[in-house]
């Protein structure tokens, strides 16, 4: 019980902040070009921020553990290209290949995995670990699927891929996350006060201003049209990934707060991002915007089920 109210505490507000866009949309407090701008500056500022602030302060020299750093980043990968692969083989609409892939495989993790782990031991734990293996590669392949499968593709296939390449070092979510690392690795303990406050104030506008443009962007009937994809993803996303790949971790030897974090990694809700990389990429957003809000709901829920199961056999203490 316990476990279900954390995760109904966790993912009822990103919940909530939602459906209030949609309806100041709906009262007209907020309009199509407030979504514009709010998502430009998401991307361009609020996200990188927030991104940077966490990745500068996750020191990584007292925590580092390459084994488990590898096998987020090769989770993610093989996961990556899989859904890649099956998408381009049995997705009817072409168009859509891009956005059902980088909700399919993309989660919560920076921001719901360092409060859960923070919930349940009273700390981020290997949270960090998790985001420095799985995060920055959830960037970069999100850009290189959007880019490569999305609206503006057109040309040759070395054109795309120069495309994708510049699109991937100029982006700024993954700068964010980048610069982040390199004080991390100086030993950073913490950036002075004001200028700590500063970045503090800036990065906590991400998620609240993503949410309410989100919310405020969904389309219900459009949304409603891709109903059965919206529920693949979600499904693959919640349900799928974690059945196959947290045996493995086990296997490996990952448990407590380890395996905790691979449970958010793996079937947390597909994060809030995906639709601010979509949009910014040419993308039309329905589909991202539709299971966003499918996984949001359901992932108190799952995430309640995964943790159950963990703690029932004796994984998660």
């Amino acid at each position: 019980m316990d476990s279900f109210l954390f995760s109904i505490r966790a993912t009822a507000p990103v919940f909530l902040l939602m459906v209030l866009g949609y309806g100041f949309r709906r009262l007209k407090l907020l309009d199509e070009h407030f979504c514009k701008v709010c998502d430009k500056f998401c991307f361009t500022v609020a996200l990188p921020v927030m991104l940077f602030r966490d990745m500068a302060t996750t020191h990584l020299r007292e925590t580092f553990d390459l084994p488990y750093v590898l096998f987020c980043a090769v989770v993610t990968t093989v996961v990556f290209f899989s859904l890649w692969g099956l998408a381009r083989r049995f997705l009817p609409d072409k168009s859509l290949i891009g956005e059902f892939v980088q909700v399919s495989y993309r989660s919560s993790a920076a921001i719901l995995g360092c409060a859960i782990i923070q919930g349940i031991y009273g700390g981020t734990g290997m949270a960090p670990l998790m985001i420095i293996g799985s995060v920055p590669l959830f960037n970069i392949y999100a850009v290189l699927v959007l880019t490569l499968e999305g609206p503006r593709s057109d040309g040759s296939l070395s054109h795309r891929l120069k495309h994708a390449l510049r699109s991937i070092l100029t982006n700024p979510i993954i700068l964010g996350i980048l610069l982040g690392i390199l004080p991390s690795l100086g030993g950073l303990d913490t950036f002075p006060p004001i200028l700590d406050s500063t970045l503090d104030l800036l990065a906590r506008t991400a998620t609240p201003l993503a949410l309410l443009s989100l919310g405020a962007s969904f389309q219900g009937k459009k949304a409603l049209g891709k109903l059965r994809l919206s529920a693949v993803a979600a499904s693959i996303k919640l349900l799928i990934l974690p059945a196959l790949f947290l045996p493995l971790a086990v296997w490996f030897g990952f448990t407590d707060s380890k395996l905790v974090a691979l449970i958010v990694m793996l079937g947390s809700t597909s994060t809030p991002t995906c639709y601010i990389m979509a949009r910014n990429l040419g993308h039309e957003g329905t589909l991202t915007a539709s299971v966003i809000v499918l996984t949001t709901v359901c992932s108190a829920f799952t995430l309640t089920l995964w943790i159950f199961l963990g703690r029932s056999l004796g994984l998660i203490l």
